[in-house]
């Protein structure tokens, strides 16, 4: 019985997740075509051989179940603030630690 009441616990934590990672895309796909600033979880990044921030500015290009995709996007890198990524970049809902709708992504902010 103790397995069974388990097993329900987790659908429910489940099933919560989802309802959660719903919410965000409803409010994402309401912000396509508008500028973001979004933060992921991970503590810093790797590309090109520089350890960065996982900063990222944009605009919403697309949300689709699980992932949102910025089109043009910058990295806000301590060496290049600026800096245009040349290909859309998807974001997993999942790894999304925090968003700013609204934000000019041509805004300088302190990285260190």
């Amino acid at each position: 019985m103790k397995n069974r009441d388990r097993d329900c616990e987790e659908i429910e934590e489940i099933e919560e997740i989802d309802d959660l990672e719903d919410l965000l895309r409803t409010e994402l796909e309401e912000l396509q075509g508008t500028e973001i600033l979004v933060i992921t979880e991970s503590d810093q990044l790797s590309l090109f051989g520089q350890t960065f921030r996982p900063i990222f500015c944009g605009t919403v290009f697309e949300v689709n179940p699980g992932s949102l995709t910025l089109f043009p996007v910058q990295i806000k890198l301590v060496n290049a603030p600026f800096f245009n990524f040349p290909t859309p970049l998807s974001i997993p809902l999942e790894k999304i630690a925090q968003f700013t709708p609204g934000f000019n992504c041509d805004d300088r902010i302190p990285l260190t």
